[in-house]
């Protein structure tokens, strides 16, 4: 019997989504594995910080090309370069190890290589989806993309601690590119769709490629104030994150953190196992905007009081909405995105999304440092004030910025709400899938 197309399609994504669970989880152990690495060969934050850096900051750069890129190629091509690039840095780490040659400038290089290539693989899976999936169903994809992610941060850090002690760092670095072979034979096993250039751009540069996203959002309000909105608030909640760590080691000891950390990483695998299931509602900027609200809301209850159970709920309930504020706003996206503009479309909004974080990397360490901590310090400036009501002392600084993040956060999703052009994005750009 010949199956329907959209139920062969369907399998096709099966294949390719759980072979890029397996790659992101494989990710995950290498990323943490040799992180731990740098730090404990130098002994040195600054060095630690600056290989996140290379990890992100290539990606950021290269994503206007590669989304150019993948509108012009195969998608299932573009996401096996970028596999097979990330496989090579991996070899590369390998054989340097086996040959006790491996310094941490190597591992710098095999960031920034690797981040170059990663570039490719977000806008192509991303402009995948759509054309694989149902448009009913985007949401619940969109859910089952970010599961591999919350997998892979919720069980990484203590699958590589174990790994490291018994494979040590080689084999978690083969491992890793085991994942990666895995991956590229799943997607090798498959054919995608073809998607057809328009007309008026067979003929096009690629600079204007480049900057066609850009130009594309900038001239659809509703599509721009979504950018911006999520672009904004990433940007805060980054922060968040980035600071969880000084925080509760203010008042509780590591031991008790691995545990915030851990209950916070399972509310982020249950959003994600609830918009793989669930999919959202009919009109899913309300769930965008909904779970965005609490986030804010719970941003500012976790620095009102350094208090380990409310701060582990507000921390759950955050890493909660994550998944589905994502799946969400994905799904509309591809909804309203012409499948053969997807690739400069949607690099060009991760490019700005994820150009907050490096922002925030920059800014966190010195707005608590500098500003907030001194200022709630016992005999700081706001310590006869503010410091009446959320205490005074190590760690009430960053409970003051957390309260005034999760303060505009929810000023953030008023205002969004209010801007017709945000709110009705769904039923004003028409549906191009």
């Amino acid at each position: 019997m010949v199956k329907h197309p959209k139920d062969a399609r369907m399998r096709v994504f099966m294949i390719v989504w759980f072979g890029q669970l397996i790659s992101v989880i494989g990710s995950g152990l290498s990323s943490f594995a040799l992180d731990i690495w740098v730090y404990q060969r130098t002994g040195s934050i600054t060095q630690f910080a600056l290989a996140a850096l290379c990890s992100q900051l290539p990606n950021i750069l290269m994503l206007p090309v590669a989304g150019a890129l993948v509108d012009r190629w195969n998608r299932r091509f573009c996401i096996i370069i970028s596999e097979s690039g990330l496989c090579l840095s991996m070899l590369a780490i390998i054989f340097l190890l086996a040959t006790g040659q491996l310094e941490v400038w190597h591992v710098y290089i095999a960031s920034i290589v690797g981040s170059i290539f990663n570039a490719f693989q977000e806008p192509a899976y991303s402009a995948t989806i759509p054309l694989l999936v149902p448009k009913q169903h985007l949401g619940r994809a969109n859910g089952m993309a970010r599961l591999g992610e919350a997998v892979a941060r919720l069980f990484s850090p203590v699958l590589a601690g174990v790994l490291i002690v018994t494979i040590h760092l080689e084999g978690v670095i083969i491992l890793d590119f085991a994942t990666y072979i895995f991956s590229v034979i799943t997607l090798l096993s498959v054919r995608f769709p073809k998607t057809t250039p328009a007309d008026s751009e067979l003929n096009a540069s690629l600079l204007s490629e480049v900057v066609y996203g850009w130009k594309y959002i900038t001239a659809r309000p509703g599509l721009l104030g979504l950018e911006t909105f999520q672009a904004v608030t990433n940007f805060f909640e980054e922060i968040f994150t980035l600071l969880i760590i000084p925080l509760v080691l203010s008042f509780a000891s590591p031991a008790t953190l691995g545990i915030v950390l851990s209950i916070s990483a399972i509310g982020g695998l249950l959003g994600a196992l609830i918009m793989s299931t669930y999919g959202g509602p009919p009109r899913l900027i309300y769930s965008l905007l909904g779970f965005e609200l609490l986030a804010g809301l719970c941003i500012f209850v976790a620095g009102v009081q350094p208090s380990i159970p409310l701060f582990t709920v507000a921390a759950f309930l955050v890493c909660l909405g994550v998944p589905i504020v994502y799946g969400s706003g994905e799904a509309i996206w591809q909804k309203k995105v012409p499948q053969e503009v997807q690739g400069r479309v949607f690099a060009t909004k991760q490019m700005i999304a994820t150009s907050s974080q490096p922002l925030a990397y920059l800014l966190a360490g010195p707005l608590a440092d500098r500003l907030f901590e001194p200022l709630m310090a016992k005999n700081g400036s706001l310590a006869s004030s503010i410091g009446q009501i959320i205490g005074v002392g190590p760690g009430r600084g960053i409970g003051l910025l957390f309260t005034i993040l999760g303060i505009l956060i929810v000023l953030l999703t008023f205002a969004a709400y209010y801007y017709p052009r945000l709110r009705f994005v769904e039923d004003e750009l028409p549906d191009q899938i």
